[in-house]
């Protein structure tokens, strides 16, 4: 009995060696592909140029060990038109502190458009001259230097909620817009629910104020459903969407520093947002014009935290 037994106990091993080989050479491959997959969609990010672009936005920033800021432009593409930045929020981090702040831009802000010589709503910057004159023009405003840029498709980007399997937020007010309804309390949205989500002006007592502040949930909602383990066999998709949809000028080694630093932040991220300042309607056109103090408070606070002095 024991010759018969030593026969199955060699073939159980080589059954279970064979199983582990098996799976680690297919966790290598598969990582070997996402990797692959991830290299060719940052290279497709950062290749993407808005024709009024003509230099390179270039950071010798570390973010894992210095503040630094952000612009996130979220663009309404149009046929025809190179369309506008629909959105635009500032993120600063500090690693050190471990803290993150984000502020909602008005769209429609009465500004000087730097690099344009006009003074008109600030979500024309991108429509005259591409990221480079929003840049400029957003740190006019704000008096802080802004280190890297992320513009999104938003129409197209949010897609990629749909590969998440839809994300959740906690909606402070009752809202509808034609067919669609999003009751208080917590909502899973899809991508096209999103969208509508992050649209609504009219139907918001807030107005534009309420606007931003969904955006601002939507974007920390997808942040933390894309960093969760269950995303890991959907990257491949992720990253597609992304490439298609997103530019950027962070570097790929950059990349990698901030999904760490991610992991070390304090996820409660401080929302700033401008309440004082005042709508006017000038030459037929609606603007909102910043109180200056509120504007030279929130300019100080970012100083502070990307420790300018």
């Amino acid at each position: 009995m024991q010759k018969r037994t030593k026969p199955k106990m060699k073939t159980w091993k080589k059954v279970v060696l064979f199983l582990m080989a098996f799976l680690i050479t297919g966790a290598a491959c598969y990582g070997a592909f996402t990797y692959f997959s991830f290299q060719k969609a940052v290279e497709k990010m950062q290749a993407q140029e808005h024709p009024n672009n003509n230099e390179a936005i270039i950071s010798d920033k570390l973010p894992h060990i210095d503040p630094f800021s952000v612009l996130l432009l979220g663009i309404d593409e149009r046929e025809y038109d190179v369309g506008r930045s629909d959105t635009m929020i500032i993120v600063t981090v500090n690693p050190e502190q471990k803290t993150v702040k984000m502020l909602s831009i008005p769209r429609d802000a009465r500004v000087e458009i730097i690099g344009n010589n006009t003074v008109e709503k600030i979500n024309h910057a991108y429509a005259r001259g591409g990221i480079p004159m929003s840049i400029a023009t957003v740190e006019n405003i704000l008096n802080i230097p802004i280190d890297y840029y992320v513009a999104v498709n938003m129409e197209g980007f949010l897609q990629i909620i749909d590969v998440l399997g839809g994300v959740t937020v906690n909606n402070d007010l009752d809202l509808s817009h034609r067919q669609y309804s999003f009751p208080k309390g917590e909502v899973t949205l899809d991508g096209e629910e999103a969208l509508i989500f992050t649209r609504i002006r009219y139907e918001d007592p807030r107005g534009d104020f309420g606007r931003q502040l969904r955006q601002k949930q939507l974007i920390q909602a997808i942040a933390e459903k894309a960093a969760s383990p269950s995303t890991l066999f959907k990257l491949n998709d992720i990253f597609d969407v992304l490439g298609d949809n997103v530019q950027m000028n962070f570097p790929m080694n950059n990349l990698y520093q901030l999904q760490k630093l991610y992991a070390n932040l304090n996820k409660d991220i401080d929302q700033l947002q401008f309440e004082k300042g005042d709508g006017q309607r000038i030459d037929t056109l609606w603007y909102y014009i910043f109180d200056e103090q509120e504007l030279i408070d929130i300019s100080s606070s970012l100083q502070q935290h990307l420790e300018i002095e």
